[in-house]
């Protein structure tokens, strides 16, 4: 059974594992930021989710999802931003990825946002295909950016 709950601060280890098997970069500094930043805080979302067994988990963590609330950027008002999304590659197709992402989704529109966005790269076939199979398509705005190096 796979169980989706709000990360704790014990979580860190499992995430900077997944997310180093599926990237080969080990993000420590990047991952202790980002729980210090989301993990506990209104209007952000950290989610894992753990394969459970008889009510011991077999395995720390298969995925997670990690998102926040973002108000008046470009006069949007207030919306979700799911910032990042991992599921391990052996459980990839099996629902966990959704189940992550509708629960973000559940827990922003509690929170009062009516509208969820995300950005992906135009050559991120996997995740530009799960994000529309979730019912996204393109938004009202355009990325632009500059090289400054």
């Amino acid at each position: 059974m796979i169980e989706t709950r709000f990360a704790i601060p014990g979580d860190l280890p499992n995430v900077i594992d997944l997310d180093s098997q599926i990237t080969t970069i080990k993000k420590i500094d990047y991952w202790q930021d980002t729980f210090g930043r989301f993990v506990g805080k209104k209007g952000r979302y950290f989610l894992v989710a753990e394969n459970r067994t008889g009510g011991e988990t077999q395995i720390p963590l298969v995925g997670f999802i990690v998102g926040e609330i973002r108000a008046w950027e470009f006069g949007s008002e207030p919306c979700g931003w799911v910032l990042t999304i991992l599921v391990k590659p052996e459980y990839q197709g099996r629902g966990i990825g959704e189940q992550l992402f509708e629960t973000i989704c559940e827990s922003m529109k509690d929170d009062g946002v009516q509208t969820v966005r995300t950005m992906v790269a135009r050559e991120d076939n996997l995740n530009m295909s799960f994000f529309r199979s979730q019912g996204m398509m393109a938004g009202p705005f355009i990325e632009l950016e500059i090289s400054v190096g």
